[in-house]
Formats: structure tokens, C-alpha cells, sequence
């Protein structure tokens, strides 16, 4: 039987780790060096497509004979990106305009083997929507969660799925930020079955 090849989750995410590890699939992961900054005008599907894919080209450019995972997430309110906030105050900002509102988080996948050429990037957006949200729930919020390396501040798999009114997804885990839907057909398609034995 041929020995499967290494993979590698091109993130830092201890989020994305943790929901690879349910498809049981050995793999480590390796810090993508990629400038996240938008493009002018670029869209939030469009930026989260060509980030997941930048992400794990530039790892497989370092491990060449792995098959790579990269993977970004993007909110999308009226079409303008809305990424990690980073700050305390910039999260407020991003809960108070989001509250009351349908959230479109594009979550974008791609897996790359440059071994035999395999390439590819999908989408699986998720709209979510928000509860009009008081200040003194958006801060207890904040402070009691801290989510400031989450896209929109939304943390959903703790106290963040408070914030919500409902979620509409074809993918369950696009919304932490790795679809595993895709991801599954995206490793298959690259030769590497989940339900295959190893």
C-alpha cells in the first residue's frame, strides 16, 4: 500500500486545528507567511478565496511534498469585508454595526499537492443573524470572551452563539472557521480519503 503524504494545515488557528483533527487525518501545523491586507475594492468572497489559496500555496511552497490545507473567513456586511478586530474598541465597533443585521461569513477553503498539480479553492458561506444587541451585552460579551483574532468578533462556538438569532449554512463548521464538508472533498479529490483505511 503507498504511504500517504504528509499533511499540513497552512494556520495558526487552534480553532481550525481542532476541527481538522475530528476528520482523524495525522497533520501538523505551519504558519502561512501571507499579507492579509484586502485588495482596493475587493470583495469578501473574493478576498477569503484568493487568501485560503495564497495561504496554502505559500506552505506548499515549503513542504512540497505534502498536500497543504489553507483556509480564511471574511464577514461580509453589505459587501464590505469586516475582518479580526484586534482591539477591544474595534471589536465594539464591529458588534454595534453588525447587531440587528444578517452577516454573510464567507469561509473559504483550499487544498494544494504540488506533487501531481492539485489545486483548488471553494466557498462555504454562512449568513447569520444577528440580535439587536444591547452595549452592555455586546461588552459583557467581549469581556467575558475576548474574541479578537475572530472575523466579526463572533465566536460562536462559546458565548458568541448568544449574539445570534439563526445561522444558515450547507457546511456546520464554516462558521468556526474550517468547512469540513469541502475540505473533505477537496482532500479526496487530492488522494487523501478521510474514510480510507491508513
Amino acid at each position: 500500500m503507498a504511504i500517504a503524504p504528509a499533511l499540513i494545515l497552512g494556520s495558526t488557528s487552534r480553532y481550525r486545528a481542532e476541527l481538522l483533527q475530528r476528520l482523524r487525518l495525522p497533520f501538523e501545523a505551519v504558519a502561512p507567511w501571507v499579507d492579509e491586507t484586502p485588495l482596493p475594492g475587493e470583495a469578501p468572497a473574493a478576498l477569503a478565496l484568493r487568501l485560503a489559496l495564497a495561504k496554502a500555496h505559500e506552505v506548499a511552497a515549503r513542504h512540497p511534498q505534502a498536500v497543504v490545507i489553507g483556509s480564511d473567513q471574511v464577514a461580509d456586511l453589505d459587501g464590505r469585508p469586516i475582518g479580526k478586530p484586534g482591539t477591544h474598541a474595534r471589536a465594539v465597533e464591529q458588534l454595534q454595526a453588525m447587531r440587528g443585521r444578517a452577516v454573510v461569513f464567507q469561509t473559504a477553503v483550499a487544498v494544494v499537492r504540488p506533487t501531481t498539480g492539485f489545486a483548488q479553492v471553494l466557498l462555504a458561506p454562512v449568513t447569520v443573524r444577528f440580535r439587536a444587541l444591547g452595549d452592555a451585552e455586546i461588552e459583557f460579551y467581549l469581556r467575558t470572551e475576548q474574541p479578537y483574532d475572530c472575523a466579526g468578533s463572533a465566536k460562536c462556538e462559546t458565548l458568541g452563539i448568544a449574539l445570534l438569532e439563526a445561522i444558515d449554512s450547507d457546511d456546520p463548521t464554516a462558521l468556526i472557521g474550517l468547512p469540513l464538508i469541502r475540505t473533505s472533498a477537496l482532500l479526496r479529490e487530492a488522494g487523501l480519503d478521510p474514510l480510507q483505511p491508513r
